[in-house]
């Protein structure tokens, strides 16, 4: 019998992925503060096979707190919370959840671009403040969305942004260039895409080589009046210059779902920039991402109990180990 815990909160929250977990039979156990648990009582998840692991460190000494662990299983696509060269040195595997999410961030980028465009949190606060105060805002119809990663999300922005009439620009490392040519969209530079666009939504990984990546610089070579989303990780915008372009308002919004700290402190000047719309890190919290994302955890665990090995799994390396814990 497979024995997991859960640090995510949304991972237990859905219906069908309980229902699976019951049908086979397996333990489960879910912590709201899962690191203070390992630290005050230790002996509730050291028999664990399984983690579910959800925003939260997982590094050397959290794995030395549970000696049964065979996975680790990142609710959600990224892994950069994951000590994934300690897991291997461990005899660790670690799994993810590619592409479950990716509709559900790809819509929220159309509507935090929809809320900027028509000043959709200011008029709501307008109206329930007893306050008639009709912005003009702007149609998307004929804009230029400019996507700085053109992986799996980013071309799901990119179909919603041409059915609602918009031009679109990309920039990528690795362009897939069928896919490009097939729904002419003009692929360009990062300073390109930048000058270019009216809205500019970023769907890159976060880390080294990307912090940052959208500076004072190239802030500075957007479009009077343009929008910026960021929906990738936090650590790839820098908040001082996009707060001062704000002030200066030589941009018309910012829109922000990932932050460098969870929560964020809220003094940084951005949080108070009636041009800005803030979500909290809520791109895949959709019932349907959160549930096909928990049936890919589900299957994953079902493939190693049966012996085998899941095509998401992270480090193949963990694999030639002797003191791997999934037996093959």
């Amino acid at each position: 019998m497979a024995r997991i815990v859960s640090s995510s909160p949304k991972f237990s929250t859905s219906p069908p992925v309980m229902e699976a977990i019951s049908n086979a039979g397996w333990s489960f156990q879910s912590f709201g503060d899962f690191v203070s648990q390992c630290e005050t009582d230790p002996t509730q998840v050291a028999s664990a096979q399984y983690l579910v692991a959800g925003l939260h460190r997982v590094d050397e000494s959290l794995l030395s707190s549970m000696p049964e662990l065979k996975a680790i299983l990142r609710f959600g696509v990224g892994y950069e919370n994951v000590d994934v060269d300690a897991c291997t040195r461990n005899g660790i595997a670690v799994l993810n959840t590619p592409r479950s999410n990716g509709n559900a961030v790809a819509e929220l980028a159309i509507g935090l671009m929809f809320s900027m465009l028509r000043h959709i949190p200011q008029a709501h606060q307008d109206v329930v403040g007893g306050r008639w105060n009709r912005q003009v805002g702007n149609e998307v119809a004929g804009k230029t969305l400019g996507i700085v990663g053109l992986g799996h999300i980013g071309k799901l922005v990119a179909g919603k942004a041409l059915a609602l009439g918009m031009k679109v620009m990309a920039t990528d490392k690795y362009p897939d260039h069928p896919f490009i040519e097939r729904h002419g969209i003009q692929l360009g530079t990062l300073e390109e895409v930048m000058a270019s666009s009216d809205v500019i939504s970023l769907h890159v990984f976060g880390g080294e080589g990307n912090t940052a990546l959208v500076n004072a610089e190239r802030i500075a070579m957007m479009r009077q009046g343009a929008c910026l989303i960021n929906l990738a990780r936090g650590d790839v915008i820098d908040l001082d210059a996009a707060a001062e372009a704000l002030a200066s308002g030589s941009i018309g919004g910012v829109a922000i779902d990932t932050y460098i700290v969870e929560p964020p402190d809220t003094n940084h000047p951005i949080f108070s920039s009636p041009g800005a719309v803030f979500t909290p890190h809520s791109g895949a919290d959709t019932v349907q991402a959160i549930e096909k994302a928990g049936l890919m955890i589900c299957e994953d665990i079902e493939t190693i109990e049966s012996g085998k090995v899941s095509e998401r799994l992270v480090n193949q390396e963990v694999l030639e180990r002797s003191d791997c814990r999934i037996r093959l």
